[in-house]
């Protein structure tokens, strides 16, 4: 093999046009071998593709022996090929039969060439298949000539997956037939059936060869620039939640955009006549299949961030930065994704989406209380799908018992369609208690409401039988809005939600946004803890502007009717008392003019900043009504952020001393006759809304899958016994109490 591969840029363009031929993949698989030969001027250049069982089969040769095609195979790790595949480096040897891992093969006649290089054929990261050439003379190959060869194997992977299957048992590797399951956290009961689409679609790399290097340096440059400008950016804005982003992982990507090794890398994969987005796909390949053979299960870890620097470098190459909810959706689509923010998820058309799989994020997370709202099957913390699904793929979502099975079998298939119709009986029965009122057996009624956001989450009242909406996230209608709305958007929706409920109470929780609730127009700065910083009361109370601008849409849009404003994250009577201030103000204003006005105006503070349960007898008589917001109050009782998967679960939300606050908080509504409810993701689960009725709770708000569940508990329960049973459990117990739930729904027939 001599230093002339200056010839392979015209091999390369030769292998495009083989790969464009109409023939047989096997005729195409033949060419491919004499091309690289005659190009290379090598005696031997052999083929070898991975069977599924992880086998290495013969496939092609120019210079072996014919009859050795599909008749040789090697064990996983056999031979110089298998060493080689496993190892997924390029490797060579001056004298190749007396390595010890040589693996002699009678059939191939192969035992007159000494020389042997070969260089893994890598998709993914992952070895399907390994290059060989052979010569009879002794001789060490240049960097040059290895280079080379490693170039034409990256072209000739996205060849055999565009070829497909050889022979009946030799994968390409791009096509992976089977069946796969994967466990995760429920998110959002629900089952769903249906095909893979994945959030950030990858970018298939078709144009692989260059025709003006020199260009293709600017291209990738200039892409360079633009993500490492953006990343900057997005790490001094400090708005990270947009796109579901956790500091650490843009910290990641950062320290790879600017690492000079890489920049190299990419350089010398140009240098070889490859496209800008080929040498990116090249240099993940290499990346990814030396970091999956590392020992350190933190390099492994970072496996995802290489992948999603390329993505992103591949999508400015192409000039695509869609997500796939702007794209063309299956019926029955399945949305796969490392993270995501709440904002992307209700970018995708609710008609066709079944399911949501995240690898990242926590069960309480914002995206993930989207989910519950929507009714969309999902669960997160799914390690490693990403790298095993394809687009198209067909799956099982089992939200119920934290499952995801990609290319089910058809045994599988079949067991689930029993528990989709199972599913379907469960969801008649909870539907025939749509017009019952919520009665404990000793005669307490419970309010229960449902939680909304926007227009089209109004028919789930009339669906789900609630009593009204306890809470309306008003922030959802700013998040996916490009620019801030204008006071007419505002109150046209507001009396849309209003006209829907009908008689039925709305409680419209004023502006909640900062934390991970970031608007894509208003940009806040960079916090170290978001979740305690400039957010909802305190962002209203410090632009003044914006909280007027939603309670004069509000007061407009309730003209004649009740209207209930409820005010986020109060941590001290005061903010109240200000914010008060503000909306009476804006009543006045309305009231001079002579325009019409709400019939009743209710103003209410949410309870989920600790600091309040000191000053409640102080706040209480202030307010017309007040609401628990369970999530934030968990987390900032036990200092654990409920994004965070590290500690997200350190706590029990039937912890003895959060059943104290909620206990104290209801004990003092009820002294200072104040209406009360909770609208957290506690009230949407049976054991726990049992739990809430005993500490004394008469009302509470949940997502609307959530209602027909906790109406039958309800309804099968005696507050009163439960009360005395959870009063002593809370003084007795020291840990969480979820067990002796349990036991005691047990004993009473309490449909939990």
């Amino acid at each position: 093999m001599p230093a002339s591969v200056g010839a392979p840029r015209q091999m390369l363009r030769r292998l495009r046009e083989v790969m464009a031929e109409r023939e047989s993949a096997q005729a195409r698989l033949d060419k491919v071998v004499v091309l690289i030969a005659s190009n290379i001027v090598a005696e031997v250049c052999s083929l070898y593709l991975r069977r599924r069982d992880g086998s290495l089969e013969l496939v092609a040769t120019e210079g072996l022996n014919p009859e050795a095609v599909h008749n040789t195979h090697l064990k996983p790790g056999e031979g110089l090929v298998g060493l080689i595949a496993e190892q997924a480096e390029p490797m060579q040897f001056a004298d190749a039969q007396h390595h010890p891992a040589f693996s002699y093969r009678p059939e191939t006649g192969e035992e007159i060439y000494h020389s042997f290089v070969g260089v893994p054929i890598l998709r993914g990261g992952h070895t399907i298949g390994v290059l060989t050439v052979q010569n009879r003379t002794h001789r060490h190959y240049g960097d040059e000539e290895v280079e080379a060869l490693q170039t034409t194997a990256m072209v000739i992977a996205e060849m055999i997956a565009a070829l497909g299957s050889v022979v009946d048992e030799v994968t390409a590797g791009a096509k992976r037939d089977v069946s796969a399951p994967f466990a995760g956290q429920v998110v959002s009961e629900g089952v769903a059936l249906g095909h893979v689409v994945l959030h950030e679609p990858r970018i298939v790399v078709t144009r692989l060869i260059a025709e003006d290097v020199d260009l293709e340096r600017r291209r990738l440059l200039q892409a360079i620039e633009e993500l490492t400008g953006a990343i900057d950016e997005m790490m001094e804005r400090g708005d990270l939640a947009r796109a579901g982003e956790h500091r650490e992982v843009l910290e990641a990507f950062r320290m790879f955009a600017h690492d000079h090794g890489w920049r190299r890398r990419l350089d010398e994969a140009l240098a070889t006549g490859l496209t800008a987005e080929a040498a990116v796909q090249r240099v993940r390949n290499d990346t990814r299949a030396r970091m999956l053979r590392m020992p350190d299960a933190r390099f492994r870890d970072r496996l995802h961030d290489i992948d999603d620097l390329s993505n992103r470098l591949l999508r400015l190459l192409s000039g695509g930065s869609e997500t796939a909810a702007m794209g063309n959706l299956p019926e029955d689509a399945i949305v796969v994704a490392r993270t995501m923010g709440p904002a992307e998820l209700l970018d995708y058309d609710r008609q066709r989406l079944r399911g949501l799989v995240l690898e990242e994020g926590g069960v309480n997370s914002h995206v993930a209380i989207v989910a519950r709202a929507l009714g969309i099957a999902g669960i997160t913390q799914c390690k490693g799908v990403l790298e095993a699904v394809e687009p198209g793929d067909a799956a099982i979502l089992d939200a119920e018992g934290g499952e995801l099975h990609l290319r089910p079998t058809q045994e599988v298939i079949s067991a689930y369609a029993d528990k989709v119709r199972f599913r379907a009986r469960r969801q008649a029965q909870y539907a025939a208690l749509r017009s019952v009122p919520a009665v404990t057996l000793d005669g307490q009624r419970v309010g229960l409401n449902i939680n909304a956001g926007l227009l089209f989450d109004l028919p789930h009242l009339d669906q789900s039988g609630a009593d009204g909406i306890g809470l309306f996230r008003t922030e959802l209608q700013f998040m996916i809005s490009s620019t801030f709305p204008r006071l007419e958007q505002q109150t046209r929706l507001y009396k849309s939600i209003l006209d829907a409920a009908g008689e039925r109470p709305v409680v419209f929780r004023s502006l909640d946004v900062g934390g991970d609730k970031v608007l894509p127009y208003f940009r806040g700065g960079a916090e170290e803890n978001p979740a305690i910083g400039w957010r909802a009361i305190r962002m209203a109370l410090d632009r003044p502007a914006l909280f007027r601008t939603q309670v004069r849409a509000l007061l407009r849009a309730a003209q004649g009717r009740d209207l209930r404003i409820m005010l986020p994250m109060i941590a001290d009577v005061s903010e109240f008392e200000l914010a008060r201030a503000l909306i009476d103000r804006e009543l006045n204003i309305l009231k001079r003019h002579g325009r019409p006005e709400p019939k009743r105006l209710m103003v209410g503070a949410m309870i989920e900043v600790p600091a309040l349960l000191w000053q409640l007898d102080s706040i209480l008589p202030l307010v017309d009504f007040a609401s628990v917001g369970s999530n934030d109050l968990m987390q900032f009782l036990f200092a654990a952020d409920r994004g965070n998967v590290r500690v997200a679960d350190r706590f029990d939300s039937l912890n003895p001393a959060a059943l104290r606050a909620l206990r104290q908080i209801a004990l003092a509504a009820e002294r200072h006759e104040v209406p009360l409810t909770l609208c957290g993701e506690m009230a949407g689960r049976p054991l726990e809304a049992m739990a809430l009725i005993g500490v004394g709770f008469r009302s509470i708000s949940m997502a609307p899958a959530s209602v027909g569940p906790v109406k039958a508990m309800v309804l099968s329960l005696d507050a009163g016994d439960l009360k005395q049973r959870l009063d002593a459990l809370i003084e007795e117990k020291k840990t969480s109490i979820r067990e002796d739930l349990k036991r005691y729904a047990s004993e009473k027939g309490v449909q939990i």
